[in-house]
């Protein structure tokens, strides 16, 4: 098997892939340009994708042994699973492995913004802190508060298993009930409108699709609490961002908390110049541990393919059908 890993991975998952055919990896520490990609795929047989690589028509024209695409990432909105299925190729992903690593930011992006930490960090460093003050970086309480999570799957439940500590009520919105997470959490399913209204707290953890493009924008905006912080770490266009910058701007919510943006890694200009906003690039799955679990995955579901076996986390579940 002749395998492209488009970007460097830990090396533990790059060594396990070799042991299995000819590895090669991308030598440079960015992505690949689409032309440097187009060029590598020609005569292989797997590719272990990241998310800003387009696996696309034109992708698989210039890529004819192609047979697996083992995507680096949980969400796979950079391939088009029907042209890869319609060709009988394989498309994996990397679930379940990055999911506390992703809630756990989306709590640190909450702290931040509530607390105002990146301001007082910045006060600190500049020199400007001249002793304790009554009204010095106020910021906003957590505890006893409204939390509304918009995408209750594994990421959006963990992260509000999380909120057990502080007390919080649990609003949910998704395009389906989950039972048994209520039971769990005796969180309450209601309409998006209704959680962008009577939360205080609101994080985003649906994937990309075309229903939720610009799924929060200037109308979902204006629904939320002045006092209200939103969070992404889901994917960038969830969120108009040109709504968001205005909403901001005008205090229309107290502050956001980013790591995903709208064109990474291209974002509003105005966002870097706003201190309601804290913002991350795109690190929600950046530990050492759930980095390691992800290449692990990713090389492993190569590994299931060339061994016969169907890969453990297989997306599009109907190729099997024309493989038969």
């Amino acid at each position: 098997m002749k395998i492209l890993v488009t970007r460097r991975i830990m090396e533990p998952a790059i060594e396990l892939l070799k042991k299995y055919g000819e590895v090669e990896v991308n030598p440079h520490d960015r992505p690949m340009t689409r032309e440097e990609l187009l060029s590598a795929i020609a005569d292989k047989d797997a590719v272990l994708t990241q998310l800003v690589d387009k696996v696309d028509r034109e992708f698989f024209d210039h890529a004819p042994n192609v047979k697996i695409v083992a995507n680096y990432a949980v969400g796979y909105d950079n391939i088009d699973i029907e042209e890869a299925t319609k060709r009988g190729v394989y498309v994996t992903n990397t679930p379940d492995v990055l999911t506390n690593a992703t809630a756990e930011l989306a709590w640190a992006l909450l702290f931040a913004a509530a607390r105002r930490i990146v301001e007082a960090d910045k006060f600190m460093r500049g020199g400007h802190y001249k002793g304790w003050g009554p009204m010095l970086f106020l910021g906003k309480g957590i505890t006893g508060k409204t939390l509304g999570v918009i995408g209750a799957g594994r990421i959006g439940q963990a992260f509000a298993r999380m909120s057990k500590g502080f007390n919080m009520k649990i609003l949910y919105y998704d395009f389906e009930r989950k039972e048994n997470f209520e039971k769990e959490m005796g969180a309450q399913y209601v309409a998006l409108d209704e959680l962008l209204k009577e939360a205080d707290f609101i994080s985003i953890h649906v994937p990309l699709t075309p229903q939720t493009r610009h799924l929060i924008s200037e109308r979902e905006l204006s629904l939320m609490k002045p006092s209200a912080i939103l969070i992404n770490t889901a994917r960038g266009p969830i969120v108009d961002e040109k709504a968001l910058v205005k909403a901001l701007k005008e205090k229309k919510i107290y502050a956001a908390g980013l790591d995903v943006y709208e064109r990474e890694p291209e974002f509003e200009p105005e966002l870097a110049e706003l201190d309601n906003v804290v913002m991350l690039p795109h690190i929600g799955s950046a530990t050492e541990e759930s980095r390691l679990d992800m290449a692990m995955l990713a090389a492993n579901n190569i590994i299931d393919f060339i061994e016969g076996r169907v890969p453990r986390t297989l997306v599009n579940k109907e190729v099997l059908n024309k493989k038969q």
